[in-house]
């Protein structure tokens, strides 16, 4: 886990924009950089004893958080269920069931719905209360921090010499991941800036309402807990369309595989591209895998 390649766009980005390289955490063990984020926190909750050998664990998710947290509970002997829905990737679901865990699914017809993570996660409290299961709650569990922390050490370790980096932008969930990955680059590169990722459609972080749409993984409706307004320099919203279509062109014009999480992070990292010009680099990750979303409506559409 961890360790993962870093790469620079080639074709996606225009002559004189500055470089855009993309950390491909598709390449972690169940292809999303969730799994540094799940040992992370199994890891800190079995060393000061909130964890007991053998206990439960209870999470809601709808993204890929589950299917990390199922590897991770697989290898270190607990048992997991999690709350999911409809929305998810049914490779999420499945991959979810094959590490053992067990999946209650909320549905939601509609994908991204405000009113979804609330639901799903009063229903995982609900089993945790029952069964005295440990309930991970990533939303405020600071635990992941030190995972997200090392993605960012290993991307600055990866980009070295005079040119620096410039700026990072990263789809929002959780915010654990652009916290500790923009924590280690700000102490290699003080003047980075910190830019997040958000829908078009939920843009509730740029002061529009918090809406419904099909980019898993982020735009909960709501401002991430662990997230203040000082941590973050810019806030970049990108339509739904957009980010499929640029995960469409990332595989055929890249050779790089990704789900639309990913695409959004390609949108907002060009966009910053064409704004700084030559002489600059920005960098974004590859949140997950594409062989995640090839069941649904992403690789399904007409070129």
């Amino acid at each position: 886990m961890g360790g993962t390649p870093v790469v620079r766009l080639a074709r996606l980005v225009d002559a004189g924009h500055a470089e855009v390289w993309v950390k491909l955490e598709g390449a972690n063990p169940t292809g999303s950089y969730k799994d540094r984020m799940a040992l992370s926190i199994i890891e800190a909750a079995a060393a000061d004893g909130r964890l007991r050998p053998g206990q439960a664990v209870v999470e809601a998710s709808v993204g890929s958080t589950g299917s990390a947290l199922a590897f991770v509970c697989a290898a270190t002997g607990h048992p997991l269920r999690v709350v999911s829905s409809g929305a998810a990737a049914v490779e999420k679901i499945r991959t979810m069931r094959a590490f053992g865990a067990e999946v209650e699914l909320v549905p939601s017809p509609y994908g991204m719905t405000p009113d979804l993570v609330p639901a799903m996660t009063r229903r995982a409290a609900e089993i945790a209360a029952e069964t005295g299961a440990y309930l991970v709650d990533q939303f405020h569990n600071t635990d992941m921090l030190p995972g997200y922390h090392r993605l960012g050490a290993e991307l600055a370790a990866q980009l070295p010499g005079p040119a620096g980096l410039d700026a990072f932008c990263s789809y929002v969930g959780t915010a654990g991941c652009f916290l500790g990955a923009t924590r280690a680059l700000r102490a290699a590169y003080p003047g980075l800036r910190r830019v997040v990722v958000e829908p078009a459609e939920s843009a509730v972080l740029s002061g529009g309402p918090a809406g419904s749409h099909q980019i898993e993984g982020g735009g909960i409706g709501a401002r991430p807990p662990l997230l203040a307004p000082a941590d973050h320099d810019e806030v970049l919203a990108v339509a739904e369309a957009d980010a499929f279509a640029m995960a469409r062109r990332a595989a055929r014009e890249e050779g790089l595989l990704c789900g639309p999480s990913t695409g959004a992070n390609l949108v907002a990292a060009i966009r910053l591209a064409a704004r700084l010009g030559p002489g600059h680099r920005v960098a974004t990750v590859q949140v997950d895998s594409g062989l995640k979303y090839l069941a649904g409506p992403l690789f399904a559409a007409s070129p």
